[in-house]
C-alpha cells in the first residue's frame, strides 16, 4: 500500500494542527472539520485544506459522511474493539524493546513521567481528568521512544490517536486515576529491571478495555 504524499510545503503544517487539536482534545470523534475555519487560521485557500482531509483520510483519523463532510473518526464498537486489540498488541511490544533497549536517559525519562502520574493521583485521584491525561501520554510516549523503533512509534500514535478521546474519558471515572499510575509504575518497574516479557504482558493488560467499559466510554461520548 503507498502511503499518501504531502503535495505541498503546506500540507504538512495542516496536518500538524489538526493532529494537535486531537492530542490535546479540541476535536473529538464524530466533531466536523471546518474547512474554511483551518484555512483561515492557517492563511491558506481551501485547497491544501482539502488535500491535508485526504492525508488524514488514508491515515484513518477522518472519515466522509454524506451531505455531513470530513469528521473526526468515530467507531463503531466492532471497529473499536479491532483497533484496541491491535494497538493493545503494539503498545506490549513497545514495552517488551524497552525492556531490552532502555538507556540512561530513557531510563531518566520513563522515571520522571510515572513520578509526575503518581504527583497528580496523589494531588488530585479523581479530579483534573484531561491534566492527568497528558501526563499518560507522556509515559507512553516515553516507553515508545525507549522500545528504539522508529516504526512502532508511527504506528502506535496513528492508532492511538483514534483512540484517544476514549482513553481520557476513562479517567473520568472515579479511582482510574491512582489505578493508572499504580499501573504505570509496575511497568516502568518491569522495563527498568529488563523483564521483557513480563513488561509486554503488563502492558498490554493496562491498555484493554473489556467490553462492558467499551460500551460505556462509547456512550460518554456520543
Amino acid at each position: 500500500m503507498t502511503k499518501t504524499p504531502f503535495p505541498g510545503p503546506q500540507i504538512p503544517s495542516l496536518v500538524q494542527q489538526v493532529l494537535t487539536r486531537i492530542d490535546l482534545g479540541q476535536l473529538n470523534p464524530g466533531d466536523l472539520l471546518d474547512e474554511a475555519e483551518l484555512a483561515e487560521s492557517c492563511g491558506v485557500s481551501r485547497t491544501p485544506v482539502r488535500e491535508a482531509i485526504l492525508y488524514l483520510e488514508a491515515l484513518g483519523l477522518v472519515r466522509r459522511l454524506p451531505r455531513k463532510g470530513a469528521t473526526i473518526f468515530r467507531p463503531t464498537i466492532e471497529e473499536f474493539l479491532a483497533i484496541l486489540e491491535v494497538h493493545a498488541k503494539l503498545e506490549g511490544q513497545a514495552a517488551g524493546l524497552a525492556a531490552r533497549r532502555l538507556s540512561r536517559q530513557g531510563a531518566a525519562d520513563l522515571e520522571a513521567a510515572v513520578r509526575a502520574c503518581e504527583a497528580h493521583a496523589a494531588a488530585s485521584p479523581n479530579a483534573d481528568p484531561d491534566g492527568y491525561y497528558q501526563h499518560n501520554l507522556r509515559f507512553h510516549e516515553c516507553v515508545a521512544l525507549a522500545s528504539g523503533n522508529g516504526v512502532l512509534l508511527e504506528s502506535l500514535k496513528t492508532n492511538a490517536r483514534k483512540l484517544l478521546a476514549y482513553y481520557r474519558a476513562r479517567y473520568r471515572f472515579a479511582g482510574a486515576i491512582p489505578l493508572s499510575a499504580t499501573e504505570h509504575r509496575a511497568i516502568a518497574g518491569l522495563i527498568t529491571a529488563g523483564e521483557s516479557a513480563a513488561a509486554e504482558a503488563a502492558m498490554q493488560s493496562h491498555v484493554q478495555f473489556d467490553q462492558v467499559t467499551v460500551m460505556d466510554l462509547l456512550a460518554v461520548l456520543s
